[in-house]
């Protein structure tokens, strides 16, 4: 008996499989392809019916089938905005049916309630049509399946290809494309447009103060107001961050200015107020007349810039019109030439340090050298730092000049052990983990460098960000590097940061320096200055020092060093000892 239950149990098992099986391969395809919003179908092209599967009707959102029983019925909730149907693709079709059908697919609007409501379906057609004995359509099979979803993701991407998703505005692309066209039918009908750029006064200050949801909410809104102030035919669009393009048509340099004087005036005239905040609102704004200035759109953008940059200049909102100037021109052409030599200079290493000694004011004895940059030009002529150093910051390079100087001065004091060198760094650097990383290496490296080597930052780094300086100078006192706080005085805000910023090193501007013995107010803030710095144990280092009589006033009024041409000007020449040999004598100067 026990051996007949163990067959039983077996017999059960195997009967119990084989209905899972068979449960398996009847699985309901109509209810799986109703879950994911599709129906399959048949229709027969002589009585045109269709025969739909599981799940028509609520899928299409149709009381009955009888609404969509036939082929004409279907294609009757047919969007007019459809320009292709099933029955178009199906019956117009060029294809042969070889015996295994013919494949079609179509994508179609279907309003389900004749356009009474609001519903609209996006359907992907798909099947194949196979034809009678006679090579006609004889039917159809095939999947219908509601795509709304993915649409909606297709039209957004599509609406994102041209416009800007913020404002709804033309996206810069676009903007341009439309501005080359635009430059194009002027040129060809003579016929004169405007290009400008609209750019929101203090946008960095909102963004600090509040948040960039309400500096977004502000600037859509300054769109929203100049959009409104716009002719049928004109054209706007989001230029960058917080800039937008304007471009006119059949506008003339007099319809330029008075469109411009219109923005300012919807701009400024209310309050704009966000979800958080209300903000006043002021733009500045270029622009450019085509194609009389500007006959490309690479221009038309240079010009409108052009603009922008000087209505910045006379302060917030203000307009300027770009306006020929041979000498800008010119300075914009040496510009142009200059930044492209110096990223020649940076590969070729033509960028050069020379050294200014810095020396006691009572022995004359050398303290350090400050290690200023000078650029080899490629005909031989040398350009002072000051030539090239502004440039710089303007196209981003500064970052590179100051990595590059740091290498250079670090080289220097490995090859002269008894060398003190105190190189400058602009306001982009202060702060710059990677620059001071390079230091902490090199000190790691060669403990002795941290005490020879003097970092000099301009008053004006300190002013932007003194939490910023305060952090990087502790940094480098950590490292054993000695701060000199370059220019002091020239910003007239030096006292407020001095306690703070605990420097070892103050330069006094060389301002000051220039009609010492014949200006008394200079004197007197010399002495001010010197008894400031001499409060908080800095050592003083008066800069510009042509003349022994400037010496003898400065011994007077306490300062420690001097430097200037009357001590020696900076030369490339290599002032500690004999010159190292090698690689170190081409990279230290």
């Amino acid at each position: 008996m026990p051996h007949a239950d163990g067959k039983a149990r077996v017999v059960a098992s195997a009967a119990q499989a084989a209905a899972e099986r068979r449960e398996d391969a009847a699985l309901d395809t109509g209810a799986i392809l109703a879950a994911v919003g599709g129906v399959a179908y048949e229709w027969t092209i002589a009585d045109d019916r269709i025969r739909w599967g599981a799940g028509a009707a609520e899928v299409f959102g149709v009381p009955s089938l009888e609404a969509i029983a036939t082929g004409r019925d279907f294609t009757s909730l047919l969007d007019p905005a459809s320009t292709t149907s099933r029955h178009d693709v199906v019956l117009n079709s060029n294809g042969v049916d070889d015996g295994a059908g013919v494949s079609y697919e179509v994508q179609y609007t279907l309003l389900p309630d004749r356009g009474q409501g609001k519903k609209r379906l996006v359907i992907e057609d798909a099947g194949r049509w196979f034809a009678d004995e006679n090579g006609q359509v004889a039917r159809a099979r095939g999947v219908v399946r509601v795509i709304n979803e993915r649409a909606e993701r297709d039209e957004r991407r599509a609406f994102l290809t041209r416009y800007d998703e913020l404002t709804g505005f033309f996206n810069r692309s676009h903007l341009l494309a439309v501005l080359g066209e635009a430059i194009a039918d002027a040129k060809r009908l003579r016929s004169p447009i405007a290009f400008l750029i609209v750019a929101i006064d203090n946008f960095r200050a909102i963004n600090e103060a509040y948040d960039f949801d309400t500096a977004d909410q502000v600037f859509a809104a300054v769109g929203r107001r100049i959009r409104a102030e716009l002719r049928e035919g004109d054209a706007i669009g989001r230029y960058s961050g917080n800039k937008l393009g304007i471009l006119l048509m059949n506008c003339s340099e007099s319809d330029m200015h008075a469109a411009a004087e219109r923005f300012h005036a919807v701009v400024r005239q209310d309050i704009i107020t966000t979800e958080t905040s209300a903000v006043a609102v002021t733009v500045s704004i270029g622009g450019v007349n085509l194609p009389r200035h500007g006959r490309t759109v690479r221009e038309a953008m240079a010009r409108a810039q052009e603009g922008l940059h000087q209505a910045r200049k006379r302060g917030y909102g203000h307009f300027v019109a770009y306006a020929p100037s041979p000498s800008r021109d010119a300075r914009q052409r040496t510009n142009a030439a200059l930044s492209s030599e110096l990223v020649a200079a940076l590969n070729d290493r033509r960028l050069k340090l020379s050294f200014q000694p810095v020396v006691d004011i009572a022995s004359r004895a050398v303290v350090f050298h400050e290690g200023l940059l000078r650029l080899e030009r490629a005909d031989g002529s040398v350009a002072m730092a000051e030539d090239f150093i502004e440039l710089c910051e303007s196209l981003g390079l500064i970052r590179l000049i100051d990595h590059y100087v740091l290498a250079r001065t670090l080289e220097a004091l490995e090859a002269a052990p008894e060398a003190r060198i105190s190189l400058n760094i602009s306001a982009e650097t202060v702060g710059d983990a990677e620059w001071l990383s390079r230091i902490a290496a090199a000190v790691a490296r060669r403990p002795d460098l941290s005490g020879r080597l003097i970092v000099e930052i301009t008053e004006t780094a300190v002013i932007r960000s003194l939490d910023e300086a305060t952090s990087f100078v502790a940094t480098l006192h950590d490292l054993g590097c000695p701060l000199a706080l370059d220019d002091f005085g020239a910003g007239f805000s030096s006292f407020r940061g001095l306690r703070a910023l605990n420097a070892d090193i103050i330069k006094i501007a060389g301002m000051f320096l220039k009609n010492l013995q014949n200006d008394p107010d200079d004197r007197v803030f010399i002495e001010a200055l010197v008894a400031i710095a001499r409060h908080f144990d800095m050592k003083i280092v008066a800069e510009w020092v042509e003349d022994e009589a400037t010496v003898k006033l400065l011994s007077e009024f306490g300062v420690d060093m001097i430097q200037g041409n009357l001590i020696g000007a900076a030369t490339t020449q290599w002032p500690w000892g004999q010159r190292p040999v090698g690689r170190e004598m081409r990279e230290a100067g």
